[in-house]
């Protein structure tokens, strides 16, 4: 499972042309689920997401998380995050997770990340073409890898 957590000002979302979603101060994450995810690699994610601390402190320095700044989250699941591009000039999504797979981890990180922060995450639609804007802030852009964790 990879995530790619963007620290931003404000985040949206858009589906056909109607907002889905949007936040302020916080994390805008793209979420991609490979075939072997389970649910070790959603509680690992979720545990640091909300822990990280990403966000400047009075000083400057990256001391707060999400949750100190009482920011907010904006969660859009992405499968092109497992593009492989190894050969030829038009990517494979093999790795990808199909969505009978992708889908019923998708919706448990999303229960996972809210009870662990204690506020509600705002989403995209699992599997539809959407728009997003964002304002970097920063700019700051950590990748997360559940990879390496032991099951």
């Amino acid at each position: 499972m990879i995530a790619v957590l963007q620290r931003v000002s404000n985040a949206s979302v858009t589906i056909d042309a109607q907002l889905k979603a949007s936040i302020n101060t916080g994390l805008l994450i793209l979420l991609g689920i490979t075939h072997q995810d389970t649910e070790n690699d959603i509680l690992y994610l979720v545990k640091k997401i909300a822990k990280l601390r990403i966000f400047g402190d009075n000083e400057g320095k990256m001391n707060l998380s999400v949750c100190d700044i009482k920011g907010e989250i904006l969660l859009v699941s992405q499968f092109t995050l497992f593009a492989n591009t190894q050969k030829g000039n038009r990517p494979s999504f093999t790795e990808a997770a199909p969505p009978s797979v992708a889908i019923p981890l998708y919706e448990s990180f999303i229960t996972k990340l809210s009870k662990e922060v204690g506020f509600e995450i705002k989403t995209g639609t699992f599997g539809a073409d959407m728009k997003i804007q964002l304002l970097n802030d920063g700019p700051v852009t950590i990748i997360l890898n559940s990879e390496k964790v032991e099951s």
